[in-house]
Order: C-alpha cells, then sequence, then structure tokens
C-alpha cells in the first residue's frame, strides 16, 4: 500500500483478520474495511486488485476478480499448480483482463542494473546461470502455513525456488531440460526445504540453482556468465546484506577482469518499481511485467521436479 505510484488510492481491505483490514483501511478516506475478499472484489469503484494471500487463494481470488473485467496483481507463485493457474489463463483470456505476477525480484535495482548491462551485448553469448537462495527459518517454522501441503503446495523450491527460475528464464529463455531434486533435510514438516535444479535450455545453456531454508545465514547470490563477462548480484538488502551488483569483464589478454561494483543499500525498491509497472502496463497498454504466462512456466519446472523427486 506504501508503495502505490501517486494518483491511485485503496478503496478497499480485505483480510479474515477484520482488525487487519480495518487497520489498513483506515489509512484511506472512504475506504472499505472487509473481512469478506469477494465484498471487496465486487466493488464496482475497485479497477484493480492485489491479490496477497496465502497460495491456496492466489488462484481463486485472482479468477473471480478477473471474470469481473478487474486487473490483477497477484503475488508469487499465483497458484499451487498448474491447473489451477491454466484457470486463471483462461478467465484473464476470456474478459481481457491484465494480469501481473508478483516476481518482484526482477524489479531489484541490482537486477535491474543486471538486465540493463545484458541488453548492451558486453557479456558476449551467455553459458550458464548460477543461483542460490536461502533463509534459515525461526522456531516453529514446521508448523506455519508454508509447511502445511494443503495450503502451500509444496516447500521451499515453491517459495523463494520460483524466484530463481524466474530469473534464470528471464536471461536465459525456456529451459528444455528439467533435472533436479527436492528433499526434506531438516525441518519436520511433509514439504521440502531444499531443491537442486539442472535446467537446460535447447542449446545447451544451463541454469545451476539451489533453494534452501536451511541456509542458517541468509543469502542471495545470483551469477551471470557470458563468455566475455559476468555479472553478479550478491544480497537482497535486510537480512540478506547489502544489495550488491558486480560486473567482471574480460580483457582481451586475460587475466584480472576490469571490475564495477554498485550498491544498493537502504529501503527495497522492488515493491514500487513493481506496482509502477504495472499500473503503466494497465494505462499505457505496453505489457512489460511477469505475467501469467511466466509463472505457468515456472510452475511447470516445480512440478516436473516434484514428480522426479517422488520416484
Amino acid at each position: 500500500m506504501r508503495a502505490l505510484p501517486p494518483g491511485h488510492s485503496v478503496v478497499a481491505a480485505a483480510d479474515v483478520n477484520f482488525d487487519r483490514a480495518r487497520s489498513l483501511a483506515g489509512q484511506f478516506s472512504g475506504a472499505l474495511a472487509t473481512p469478506d475478499w469477494r465484498e471487496a472484489v465486487e466493488l464496482s469503484s475497485v479497477d484493480a486488485v492485489v491479490v496477497a494471500t496465502t497460495n491456496d487463494w492466489l488462484a481463486p481470488v485472482t479468477e473471480a476478480a478477473v471474470d469481473l473485467g478487474k486487473h490483477v496483481l497477484v503475488e508469487k507463485p499465483a497458484a499451487r499448480t498448474t491447473n489451477e493457474l491454466r484457470a486463471v489463463l483462461a478467465a484473464a483470456q476470456r474478459s481481457g483482463a491484465y494480469v501481473q505476477v508478483g516476481f518482484n525480484h526482477r524489479f531489484h535495482p541490482s537486477l535491474q542494473k543486471a538486465r540493463a548491462i545484458f541488453e548492451t551485448g558486453v557479456l558476449g553469448p551467455l553459458m550458464f546461470i548460477r543461483g542460490r537462495y536461502g533463509h534459515g527459518g525461526r522456531v516453529g517454522y514446521d508448523r506455519e502455513w508454508r509447511a502445511d501441503p494443503a495450503i502451500s503446495g509444496g516447500g521451499e523450491l515453491l517459495d523463494q525456488g520460483v524466484h530463481l527460475i524466474d530469473l534464470a528464464r528471464w536471461f536465459l529463455g525456456e529451459f528444455t531440460v528439467v533435472e533436479g531434486h527436492s528433499g526434506t533435510y531438516y525441518w519436520d514438516m511433509p514439504v521440502d526445504d531444499n531443491a537442486f535444479l539442472s535446467l537446460r535450455t535447447k542449446n545447451g545453456q544451463t541454469a545451476w540453482l539451489h533453494a534452501s531454508c536451511t541456509e542458517w545465514k541468509n543469502m542471495f547470490s545470483f551469477e551471470i556468465y557470458g563468455r566475455d563477462g559476468k555479472l553478479q548480484v550478491d544480497g537482497l538488502g535486510g537480512s540478506y546484506g547489502v544489495e550488491r551488483l558486480s560486473h567482471y569483464q574480460m580483457r582481451p589478454e586475460m587475466g584480472p577482469p576490469e571490475t564495477t561494483i554498485w550498491e544498493y543499500p537502504g529501503e527495497d525498491t522492488s515493491f514500487k518499481l513493481e506496482l509502477s509497472s504495472f499500473v503503466d502496463s494497465i494505462t499505457g497498454g505496453v505489457r512489460r511485467g511477469p505475467g501469467l504466462g511466466d509463472a505457468l512456466k515456472a510452475l511447470e519446472i516445480v512440478e516436473t521436479i516434484y514428480r522426479t523427486s517422488k520416484r
């Protein structure tokens, strides 16, 4: 709500915890507070809906909203399964409503800068990506909603892993070979706490990804290797450390590369950029943000890994 672009306001806030909904709505003059999401979605004064719920409600709320012609920004992974998501896709196609998926990591300043450098071609043809993302949980983590497959749909792969998958697709494109496995190594829960992926494009470019909630020091690392240079993103701010982008450009004589480093301390601005992209996509008609198709591709990879891991 704090990230809303100027000129836009909250019309309604819905939460099963009515006190929370009332607290949020109270920050905006005339906004409705309700414990019933349907009441909020069905308001004629609502043009767009932000769906930030547990995973089991992402698809139902989004589908209902787009059926009414409302534009939607839905948190990742947008659904628990591909079947749930395909129903949302069909509804969006029927109504023409725009749906953006909350892969906000694309909007972190380090990754925006990395993408801009990548698009200049200075890295040369990409060879592979190495990505690691993890946190250490907290006392009782294995009793929270993310550990309940009926609510979450999956574990760490579906939680933080989809961010790595989405970023890898953003740079390398589609993957034709999906290999890996997920497992539960530490937490007492029926979902995975670690996942290891090897994804390959038709040209053999590889993304090697590891998502973990046994990472005792929270970390994010995303490395993009080209034939002529490398980009490395470390940290996401807060407990993940200062966000940093390093650009290593090979010299003709090889040896130590030309190195440029950018740091992005302070507040996480990714949500502001994400919401601005969402609004621009609606008002300007140029849709650049990650959409339902991106979420579907990520979920297909997740489901492949989960099937492989059950063998």
